[in-house]
């Protein structure tokens, strides 16, 4: 039975349709595990591909940082040992830098927990202008978003506590 020239064409666009999806598939699956190996260890910080990033003054994440908190989430998915990781908010240079720290650190933790970490894994702190890494103070390497592995297997790491020091920002488990 020959097939006419349209039906033809939609047979032949229908499988070409079903092939992209399955390769779509393959890639969307690959991808979270593609960004966790971008995901290296500095003692027991993540290093991550890219930083997260924030408008000035802002709690929302700006759309660059979706690459990092991506890597983060695939990186947990693939470490279930570990049983809780701090999300430290660092601001400098504003009469509100606790308040911002806490508010960015939890958006983050939030953030993570909509792509589908357990919030229960989640310690979420801000540090305000207490530890800078650069001088000086306005340095914008200051104002960043650190992940801590806070404990493995349900054990402090390193003599430390959950919260690192920080001032809890707020429940990850709590819709914002």
């Amino acid at each position: 039975m020959l097939l006419s020239d349209a039906h033809a064409k939609s047979h032949f666009n229908m499988m070409t349709a079903r092939r992209l999806l399955r390769s779509a598939t393959v890639v969307a699956a690959l991808l979270p595990a593609a960004l966790c190996a971008q995901v290296t260890l500095d003692g027991n910080r993540l290093a991550i591909p890219t930083p997260v990033s924030f408008d000035a003054g802002q709690a929302v994440p700006t759309e660059d940082s979706d690459a990092a908190i991506t890597a983060v989430a695939g990186w947990l998915s693939e470490k279930a040992a570990i049983t809780s990781l701090r999300i430290e908010g660092h601001v400098t240079g504003t009469p509100t830098a606790q308040e911002l720290s806490e508010a960015r650190a939890l958006a983050i933790a939030r953030a993570l927990v909509h792509k589908g970490v357990d919030c229960k894994r989640l310690v979420v702190v801000g540090f305000g202008d207490s530890k800078p890494i650069a001088a000086p103070s306005s340095d914008p390497a200051n104002n960043r978003i650190e992940f801590v592995n806070a404990a493995m297997r349900g054990r402090l790491i390193g003599g430390f506590p959950a919260d690192g020091g920080g001032r809890v920002a707020g429940d990850p488990c709590e819709a914002g």
